[in-house]
């Protein structure tokens, strides 16, 4: 069955919703520049109220090693998702100060990239069509040959996501504005979602 991982919550509401709907992994934004953007206190207090079973994702550009490795130690994210620049060595380095599983993000838009993604040494790697909640899909055609399971993200929404499912099998999907209106998380939108990808 396909994972789904709702993607930047910012609000206690967000969370209600997704304890109600149960999916596999919700992801909360550190990065700054992002509006949606957390802070790891309120992050913190998501993730207490959050159901048992669904696993926060915390998405990170360029972070510092040990800022994300604290924040996984300290049971306020369980997944670290790399969404900048960060090589193996990098990987590495987060490595030696935690066990925590890592996903790390690519951009769909050169077949360099995909090679790439094919070699990351991180524990899952998630296929997006630039940094992240763009809202725009990328050429499906190019990672039909992957040979590795990965997370399908970049422009998901209930219009095309159960085409998506059924040509890729991705072993997750991502959504994040795909289930907004207005720059918000809309809760029949998240719902409507999570049904199309359960029923598939």
């Amino acid at each position: 069955m396909t994972k789904i991982k709702l993607c930047g919550l910012t609000e206690l509401r967000d969370i209600e919703v997704a304890n109600s709907l149960v999916p596999e992994y919700i992801g909360f934004v550190f990065a700054e520049k992002s509006r949606r953007y957390v802070l790891p206190e309120k992050a913190a207090e998501f993730k207490r109220r959050l159901a048992p079973g669904i696993r926060a994702v915390g998405v990170f550009v360029n972070e510092s090693p040990e800022r994300i490795a604290g924040l996984l130690e300290a049971g306020i994210i369980d997944v670290a998702q790399l969404h900048g620049s960060e090589d193996g060595a990098y990987i590495r380095r987060v490595r030696e100060l935690t066990e925590r599983p890592l996903i790390q993000a690519f951009s769909m838009d050169s077949a360099a990239n995909l090679r790439a993604a094919e070699e990351s040494p991180a524990d899952y790697i998630l296929l997006d069509s630039g940094k992240g909640g763009t809202g725009n899909a990328f050429n499906w055609e190019l990672v039909q040959g992957l040979r590795r399971p990965f997370f399908l993200a970049g422009g998901l929404h209930v219009g095309n996501a159960a085409e998506a499912v059924r040509r890729l099998s991705p072993y997750g999907v991502d959504v994040s504005s795909g289930i907004e209106t207005n720059g918000k998380k809309d809760a029949a939108k998240m719902a409507e979602f999570v049904h199309l990808i359960r029923r598939i």
